[in-house]
């Protein structure tokens, strides 16, 4: 394919580009070929070939694409823990149960215990191929003797809206677990192989979903980190040097305040030569009001980009979340330019009271920003795609 031609500020070339870029992302930490691949190592291959019976337990946002990956395995029994509105192509009723995200109720504590009972379904000379991604926390569910689901909910949300990390909010609700930090695990004999998708920094296996099924020192044990938001990262700047642009990667993982890091990568894409494009992935936060509107970490950062560069041309950006749905807003993220703030006044909206309320989703649906994908079947964490055009023009 020949280069990709940059056209002006704010045509829809721009976000096109972008779009493929996100779609490479996607691709590149696509959970289904992860398995599979997997599934082909010699340790993982060694471990399935000598059992004698199979168990598949598949738990998180990626659980049906990377249940879709094992349909090689030969399994005697099959369990997959998805969130409610998700698609299940390929599996039975009796296979899947449904659960709760992002906050965990009744139908988590059911999903957690249906879990204890698959697992205890097979012991010493089976394995069982577990397969986790982001998510499982709220999934499975089951607060530790003595604590009530309400007071796990109070106490983790209270820390989530003090703008804390992924890897804070999953050490506070293994703590309060019965079954996370490995418990889950523990409840069989059998040998538990482990594949996951990190949406974690450091991609540590036990910090994803807050690893259930991560026995510590369990001889025998496997467990492989499978897809990663690097590996999105990866792909997307092979797709964009496949286009003739030039790459420039964030060499730090995304994290804190997500309007605080929008201004920085705002600043910093600003500063690159026409023709580049700038890669960023991670998990910033949002610390919450007493009453927040609808939005996402996303949203917010793609918000307090457009504020930084307000009337600057020349500049697109994206942010998106890799699992499709960021935070309240129904939406997987938002497109941000140097018209973004115009076009939102002009809507009669007042882009710093919306980021002041945690208020972005009617924002950018009013500026025609919004970026809708429904739910990928990934989860990864986030990307942000910044390009600087050939042609710098008055945005609109």
């Amino acid at each position: 394919m020949r280069p990709f031609r940059m056209g002006p500020a704010l045509s829809a070339t721009d976000r096109t580009l972008l779009r493929r870029l996100y779609r490479a992302a996607l691709e590149g930490s696509d959970p289904e070929g992860a398995v599979r691949r997997a599934l082909a190592r010699p340790d993982v291959a060694r471990a399935l070939a000598g059992a004698r019976a199979i168990g598949v337990f598949s738990v998180g946002k990626a659980a049906a694409r990377m249940a879709a990956g094992a349909r090689s395995v030969s399994a005697a029994r099959r369990l997959i823990v998805l969130p409610r509105g998700h698609a299940a192509p390929g599996l039975t009723r009796r296979e899947v149960a449904f659960s709760r995200h992002p906050e965990p109720d009744a139908a988590s504590v059911r999903a957690a215990r249906r879990a204890l009972r698959f697992l205890r379904g097979f012991g010493k000379g089976d394995v069982v191929l577990c397969l986790v991604s982001g998510g499982t926390s709220s999934l499975l569910a089951l607060p530790r003797p003595g604590l009530t689901l309400a007071e796990k909910r109070r106490r983790v949300r209270a820390l989530a809206a003090s703008g804390a990390s992924i890897l804070a909010l999953n050490r506070l609700r293994t703590s309060l677990s019965a079954i996370k930090g490995g418990r889950l695990g523990l409840v069989t004999r059998a040998r538990l192989v482990t594949l996951v998708l990190s949406d974690v920094p450091g991609d540590r296996a036990a910090s994803v979903g807050s690893g259930p099924t991560v026995r510590r020192g369990r001889r025998g044990d496997v467990v492989r980190i499978v897809g990663s938001n690097r590996m999105g990262l990866d792909a997307a700047a092979r797709e964009a040097r496949r286009l003739g642009l030039r790459v420039v990667r964030v060499p730090r993982r995304l994290a804190g305040e997500s309007r605080k890091a929008g201004g920085r990568l705002a600043r910093l894409g600003a500063k690159l030569p026409p023709g580049t494009v700038l890669l960023a992935g991670g998990e910033t936060a949002v610390t919450l009001g007493p009453r927040p509107g609808r939005g996402g970490r996303t949203l917010e950062l793609a918000l307090a980009a457009a504020a930084a560069l307000e009337g600057a041309g020349g500049w697109t950006l994206l942010a998106a979340s890799s699992d499709g749905l960021d935070g309240s807003s129904g939406a997987a993220g938002a497109w941000a330019d140097g018209g973004t703030i115009a076009r939102a006044r002009r809507s009669g909206l007042d882009p710093a009271a919306a980021l002041a309320r945690h208020d972005t989703r009617a924002l950018f649906a009013a500026a025609g920003d919004l970026f809708v994908t429904g739910p990928t079947g990934g989860n990864v964490g986030d990307w942000v795609f910044s390009v600087r055009n050939m042609a710098r023009r008055r945005p609109v």
